[in-house]
């Protein structure tokens, strides 16, 4: 079943942030030939996740707003962690977000010649070394932030001998760790960025794309500089954690012979609550079976959104909700899924599925009648249509839906009491059938009025209960899969004393219901659609269907109960 294609609401102007404001006014100035490039540079080390789409939609937003250019480079410059997998992720990943970079697709390794020319061009103008210092030495040697470094032993080598030494790194004539080669910047900078930094280390590894033709590879803040510049990018968004390197950004297109000096400018990255953002503990997670892989719901993985029934529309509205900033903060998770479940209520299908299924026999009911109700697709789209529900003489409602004795306030099913059936009929509980073993509720026994078909009767009487349903002998078997936070704690990383992270993990954060009943309008539902189960919340179909078993994951609930029951220490809300 195809979800109602639905428009997405027009973008509002992006407000003024500082970002920008910047942007702006070097347009104004005729900077760059008033052109705008940015790009998003992810390394192919893992899977992207809503971080990331905040960068996505920043770079690619502002490019699109000033008719500009973003492109996409894969930054390739660790061969023992990258993968043509993730590769193709990435690329996968950036257009279900709805952006595209037009033939500017690159890779650092595309400039491993151009990296290499260039830090020879550094040792013969005397700002590059080979250090044979070991790892840990040259960690001794850099100093702390309140004692500065000390010069290398091997510093004021002549660049034609650091020349050679740098020639015989690249034949592969030394071991890993034995040297690298470091800028010659200032042992004594208060920046410890600034105090001679590796630009080139050695890795006896294969590469994905360039094999075995390199055994030395490039450092991120050494490529990537030079990359941008290659690249005529005009602005280079980064995070904060790299406003400490722009000064080795500059220093290094600056001391090297190349045209473009592209601008970094840097913003705070994406923290949320309950969520963890940090690759290593993604894939710890992964790796440790805690989470059934990177597209498992659970996960802040584009990947896991997309099973979990995100749209990149809400993804959207979200990344332009909350700006961008140059102070480090934690967004509300409940701020994600209000854009969810603003943009789900517009596009998603209402339907009616019984999670928890209790039998209900209208006694009065014609065995062999057969009819069926028309149904709104979606009330707040008019051009989604009807659907017709069928109804029969024996159907399944909720089992909350039916108390023996209720309590004050309660207004759905009890003895005597009557409820009306959604689009449906009245109907009135006369009699309680149950387990003479066990004492269990087996079915519920009702009679219907036939006069209030529809909802309205002729004498004009009104109930205070509405209940949803499905018709047994229709009805479709589901397992719904209930997803929830995967930590009950807002900052994770915020353990006891001896603990880490996982001390968090909520053990509700996946509940399986296995037999759950559905209307049959699902039956030709498709993997990655989206319903509105009547009174439960959003759902989508997980690629886990089969024709003899369809599968849904819970994407949200209607409200927001996870605050409200968390503060009232009850738990995981269902």
């Amino acid at each position: 079943m195809n979800e109602a294609k639905i428009p997405a609401p027009e973008a509002p102007a992006n407000p003024p942030d500082f970002i920008r404001k910047r942007i702006r006014e070097d347009v104004a100035k005729n900077k760059n030939h008033g052109r705008v490039i940015t790009r998003f540079p992810p390394e192919p080390n893992g899977y992207l996740h809503i971080g990331h789409a905040k960068a996505i939609n920043l770079n690619f937003g502002i490019a699109r707003e000033y008719q500009g250019a973003c492109h996409l480079r894969l930054d390739d410059t660790n061969p023992e962690k990258e993968e043509q997998e993730y590769i193709d992720a990435i690329r996968e990943d950036v257009r279900w977000l709805g952006f595209d970079w037009g033939g500017h697709l690159y890779h650092a390794s595309d400039y491993y010649d151009r990296f290499y020319t260039y830090a020879v061009e550094l040792i013969e103008k005397g700002l590059a070394y080979v250090c044979h210092l070991s790892p840990d030495a040259i960690r001794e040697y850099r100093g702390t932030l309140t004692t500065p470094g000390k010069n290398s032993p091997f510093r004021q080598r002549p660049a034609d001998e650091n020349r050679a030494l740098f020639e015989r790194m690249r034949r592969g004539e030394f071991k890993e760790g034995e040297c690298v080669l470091r800028a010659k910047i200032d042992m004594e900078h208060p920046n410890i960025n600034m105090r001679d930094p590796a630009i080139y280390r050695i890795k006896h590894a294969a590469h994905p794309r360039t094999g075995d033709k390199w055994c030395i590879y490039p450092m991120y803040d050494f490529a990537h500089c030079i990359s941008d510049a290659l690249e005529n990018i005009t602005h280079s968004l980064c995070t904060l954690e790299f406003e400490d390197h722009r000064p080795l950004y500059d220093w290094v297109l600056d001391n090297i012979t190349i045209p473009c000096h592209p601008q970094q400018i840097e913003f705070a990255r994406l923290e949320l609550t309950h969520t963890l953002l940090s690759k290593r503990k993604l894939l710890q997670l992964v790796q440790e079976g805690i989470v059934n892989g990177w597209d498992d719901p659970r996960l802040p993985t584009i990947r896991g959104l997309r099973r979990r029934g995100y749209t990149p529309e809400a993804i959207g509205a979200f990344c332009r909700a909350i700006g961008v900033d140059k102070t480090n903060s934690v967004i509300d998770i409940g701020t994600l899924e209000y854009h969810l479940r603003e943009d789900l209520n517009r596009r998603a299908q209402r339907v009616m599925a019984v999670l928890h299924p209790l039998k209900v026999v209208i006694v009065n009911y014609p065995d062999n009648q057969a009819e069926t109700f028309s149904a709104e697709n979606n009330p707040e789209d008019p051009a989604s249509g009807t659907r017709p529900v069928p109804f029969a003489k024996t159907l399944y409602i909720e089992q909350e839906d039916f108390q023996e004795s209720p309590p004050k306030g309660y207004f759905r099913l009890a003895p005597g009491r009557e409820v009306r059936l959604k689009h449906a009929y009245y109907i009135t509980c006369q009699a309680v059938i149950k387990d003479e073993a066990t004492g269990e509720i087996k079915e519920i026994h009702c009679t219907y009025d036939p006069g209030s078909r529809g909802g309205s009767t002729p004498d004009g009487r009104r109930v205070k209960g509405t209940l949803h349903w499905v018709a047994a002998e229709h009805a479709l078997d589901a397992e719904v899969r209930l997803y929830s936070h995967l930590f009950t704690r807002p900052d994770p990383n915020q353990a006891p004393a001896g603990q880490d992270f996982r001390s968090a993990l909520n053990p509700q954060s996946l509940v399986t219901l296995p037999a759950c009943k559905v209307e049959p309008s699902l039956r030709v539902a498709m993997a990655g659609d989206r319903f509105q189960f009547m009174r439960h919340g959003y759902f989508c179909v997980d690629p886990d269907t089969t024709p003899a078993r369809l599968v849904f994951n819970r994407t949200a609930t209607l409200r927001d109960t996870w605050a409200k029951m968390m503060q009232k220490g009850q738990g995981q809300p269902e």
